[in-house]
């Protein structure tokens, strides 16, 4: 009976002890880290894309990066864009390592040629009348709204860089209005627009990715 009593009492005294331990341990705290990146794929054909990763908890980031595509002419093609972009990223392991998934909203304005438009066909409009345009002279200037899911894989290069590979998939949503550049008319009629002052187009692609350098601020 004796033992039973100590061998409690000393059970109890334990416990005490193992919770009074804890409780002085000070609660951990995840460090915030910011990183600042660039995309090495797009520096080659003068194309900008930089953004800014902030860390918001263990698992999760939040970043920032615009776009600025500069060329009022690129191999004989309109090709300026500008966008901005939000990802907000989950890590599977944590922030700023291996794996993660997200989803992303950005927005824009473009002075562009669609990849479609890249042969010298005759325009036709919607209700099948040819016009004297050719297709490779126009040109759609206008703005856009995206959203869509984003995914990657980013690893330590070296003390305080690392590289970030990844790529978005979406729907853009796109307004613009078509020209002809060769007369500065516009080639899109009422019956192309519907009627509408802004021509509209919306589509499932690729639109963002490649290979981000990374440095981290803190």
């Amino acid at each position: 009976m004796k033992n039973k009593i100590l061998i409690s009492l000393f059970g109890l005294f334990a416990l005490q002890t193992i919770h009074a331990q804890i409780a002085d341990v000070p609660e951990e705290k995840t460090e915030t880290q910011i990183y600042v990146k660039g995309n090495a794929l797009l520096i080659p054909v003068g194309i900008v894309n930089v953004g800014v990763e902030h860390q918001l908890s263990k698992k999760f980031t939040l970043q920032g990066d615009i776009f600025i595509s500069p060329w009022k002419s690129f191999a004989g093609k309109h090709a300026q864009a500008y966008l901005l972009g939000f990802d907000g990223r989950y890590y599977f392991s944590k922030a700023f390592e291996k794996f993660y998934i997200g989803a992303n909203i950005s927005g824009g304005v473009f002075n562009i040629q669609k990849w479609n438009y890249w042969n010298d066909n005759l325009y036709t409009h919607k209700d099948g009348e040819e016009t004297p345009y050719i297709q490779s002279n126009l040109y759609q200037k206008g703005f856009t709204f995206i959203a869509g899911a984003v995914g990657g894989y980013q690893f330590k290069w070296k003390d305080r860089w690392n590289i970030d590979i990844y790529l978005g998939i979406g729907t853009m949503q796109s307004f613009y209005k078509g020209y002809d550049k060769v007369s500065g008319d516009r080639y899109d009629n009422l019956k192309d627009r519907m009627g509408r002052e802004w021509d509209r187009s919306g589509e499932w692609l690729p639109y963002r990715g490649g290979v981000m350098i990374s440095y981290k601020l803190r």
